[in-house]
């Protein structure tokens, strides 16, 4: 009793008389909190010690709308956490020795391989679904390695043992990168040259044979009132987004292409295996490496303007510090995503592109810094900046075919094909089985109208399912070069592409999307809402057709031949008054009346996805089967010189003949077909609208196509 009174009285004093710093002992006992509930407990020993799984916070999840904007992934790398008090952590792992009579087992590290979603974040713009693009996948598979060596949620970051320190572990590979500004300059000049194929931009009328990045310049300015700064790198290109159809909720359909499920996982386990850990610290940067953790906390806790102070500070105090820098970038990049900045975006660009001029950067810091400052130049629609950093990336890495895959996807964003085909070569040459490189080199002999050799890449590199080869584009023009071909394979795919969601269904199977359109071959005049669009266009049939026949006579130069690559054989020309909802003022000068009709009529001159045009066809004239870019129109097609045999039009499994005077309405963004075996010429007159189930708000914002 005594010796229990005396034990009573004993704790008594040591809280009375503050006989030990209990605060101290916590804040340091705090390090070891592994359920993230603020403090270290039982329950943290047990997991420290093996005996339980930790638990990994739930992450607040985006909010969800129907349209993704920009999917960006961005990784967090962190190393292997660091002792920081060695003696009091041999205490603390015996006092949990003595407490649960146990010894710790081997302890199976439980690192997050998840990417980080913040940038995944889904806004609402028009109902439309935008998709991530094909360097985007290159730059996500490669970050989520580096996140498994470095940066863990929060509660798991607490759990590393801190006990075991890297015994024999290589430094990893530094770069010293001396007069890296004289081979940017070489590059810079070489992309700027006159004789390479510029910022142009592309309208795609049906084929859709340009290859474009669905996300690019997509910059801050959109939505928020924030002017963007156009450069000379800024392009012009196909829309900002990929409005891409609801992806079908079947995907047991029999039909497989490539490695079955379990090979595929196989393969992910032994290259997993393969992976070598990669390192961001160099030898000063450990040292430092506590102020390190301590600032990139806080910006994973979405406290980002602390955090980029706290890493300004650190590159003021170090700045040799490559990590101290490249998390000011990644900060940088958060506040501007935050702020919805361009120029905030511009400068986190010029961190990334700092870190590399460092003296000592490990290798994979450098790789890190560089894919995400191209990236980053992309969503400004810097594709030349963005073309220059690739560049660098292949020359610091020739033997990394990811960079040099990525480098031919910079090409093409410019509409350099003939280099973006080298790149592509010569991968091929070092990994004959890269399905990325097949895919892209397949696009581009088809786009070369090589039709037949194009098939056995997009086919092969669509089979071996590596990242960045399951995208629409190439199941398109797969199945569009078997069509061509004769091959009735061609619908194997299409039907493929649809169960993987990239087509609303085997037979519209445009790229461009906007979810939950009504979606039909025909319509009438009625269902469209525009009856007094064709009662006009029927009731002046003469007369448009009459000015149509005098350009012909007297201007023919004026009817410019289709250059789309559409027709298998034959003659087909076009004469355009309205070009993505931009009136063409020398081509109206030539039928002033026909203009001047279709002026009241802004469902079809404000149609930035159309246009407005004369079509001639003359006989023996066969157009492949194809589809338009987007669900967003109706096509409607006006008699004026019509034979009485021979002129047909398909759309998905319907054929329909012209009549002088009269309206056809079609969505063409189902395949359709035309045959002209007539003995003289075809000439309408198409007029593309608004889908009339579109918004105002949609029609004034959409990107033009």
């Amino acid at each position: 009793m005594v010796i229990a009174l005396l034990g009573v009285w004993t704790s008594v004093a040591v809280v009375w008389f503050e006989l030990v710093d209990y605060e101290e002992v916590l804040g340091k006992l705090g390090i070891y909190d592994a359920d993230g509930d603020g403090d270290f407990d039982v329950e943290d020993a047990k997991v420290l010690l093996g005996l339980k799984e930790r638990s990994v916070p739930a992450q607040p999840a985006s909010p969800e709308s129907e349209e993704t904007v920009q999917p960006a992934e961005k990784s967090y790398v962190e190393s292997e956490h660091k002792t920081t008090d060695i003696e009091l952590e041999e205490e603390i792992q015996s006092i949990l020795h003595e407490a649960l009579h146990s010894h710790p087992g081997e302890r199976h590290e439980d690192i997050d391989e998840s990417v980080s979603d913040r940038w995944q974040a889904k806004e609402e713009i028009h109902g439309e679904t935008f998709e991530a693009p094909a360097t985007d996948d290159m730059l996500r598979e490669f970050e989520t390695e580096i996140s498994e060596a470095y940066e863990t949620p929060d509660s798991v970051q607490k759990d590393a043992d801190p006990m075991v320190e890297d015994v024999g572990v290589v430094e990893s590979e530094s770069y010293e990168i001396p007069a890296i500004d004289d081979y940017v300059a070489d590059l810079e000049e070489r992309v700027s040259d006159p004789d390479t194929p510029g910022d142009s931009e592309i309208m795609p009328e049906d084929a859709v044979e340009h290859y474009a990045e669905d996300k690019v310049h997509e910059d801050y300015s959109e939505d928020q009132g924030i002017e963007s700064k156009q450069t000379e790198d800024d392009v012009a290109i196909e829309p900002e987004e990929s409005e891409k159809p609801v992806k079908a909720e079947d995907y047991s359909d029999d039909v497989q292409v490539g490695k079955s499920e379990k090979e595929t996982e196989q393969d992910k386990t032994e290259k997993a295996k393969k992976k070598k850990k990669p390192k961001l610290l160099n030898k000063f940067d450990k040292t430092i490496k506590a102020e390190l953790d301590a600032a990139e906390k806080l910006r994973k806790k979405g406290k980002v303007e602390e955090a980029l102070r706290a890493f300004e500070a650190l590159v003021n105090q170090y700045p040799q510090s490559p990590r101290a820098r490249y998390g000011k970038a990644q900060s940088e990049d958060d506040l501007a995503e935050k702020m919805r900045s361009n120029e905030m975006l511009q400068q986190a660009i010029n961190t990334y592109d700092e870190v590399v001029s460092l003296p000592n950067v490990p290798s994979d810091l450098i790789k890190l810094s560089l894919k995400r400052e191209a990236d980053r130049q992309q969503f400004l629609g810097r594709m030349r900046g963005s073309l220059v950093t690739l560049q660098k990336l292949v020359q610091l890495f020739p033997s990394e075919t990811s960079f040099k895959n990525d480098l031919g996807v910079g090409y093409l964003l410019i509409g350099d094909n003939s280099n973006a085909k080298k790149v592509y070569e010569e991968v091929l040459s070092l990994a004959p089985n890269d399905g990325f490189a097949k895919v892209h080199y397949g696009f581009i002999l088809k786009a070369e109208n090589k039709i037949a050799e194009s098939i056995p890449y997009l086919q092969e590199g669509l089979e071996s399912g590596d990242p960045g080869t399951d995208d629409g584009r190439f199941y398109f023009h797969l199945g569009d070069a078997l069509q061509r071909m004769g091959d009735k394979e061609a619908y194997k795919w299409y039907e493929l592409g649809y169960q993987r969601g990239h087509f609303a269904s085997v037979w519209q199977r445009s790229l461009y999307n906007v979810k939950g359109l009504k979606a039909q071959p025909w319509w009438t005049a009625r269902e469209t809402g525009y009856t007094e669009l064709v009662k006009s266009l029927e009731k002046n049939w003469k007369l448009i057709r009459d000015e149509g026949l005098a350009v012909m006579d007297k201007k023919r130069s004026l009817f410019l031949p289709e250059d789309e690559n559409l027709r298998e054989k034959g003659d087909w020309s076009q004469f355009t008054l309205w070009q993505q909802g931009r009136k063409n003022e020398n081509a109206c000068k030539s039928v002033p009346k026909t203009c001047a009709l279709l002026e009241r009529f802004p469902e079809a001159t404000g149609c930035r996805r159309g246009q407005i045009k004369y079509s001639i066809m003359h006989p023996g004239t066969h157009v492949w089967p194809h589809t338009g870019p987007t669900n967003c129109r109706l096509r409607m097609h006006l008699g004026l010189v019509i034979p009485k045999e021979g002129c047909r039009i398909r759309c998905a499994q319907e054929n329909r003949y012209w009549e002088e005077g009269k309206v056809l309405i079609f969505d063409d963004s189902f395949e359709h077909e035309v045959w002209q075996d007539a003995e003289s010429y075809r000439l309408i007159f198409i007029v593309d609208v608004w889908h009339p189930e579109l918004t105002a708000q949609q029609r004034r914002t959409l990107p033009a196509i």
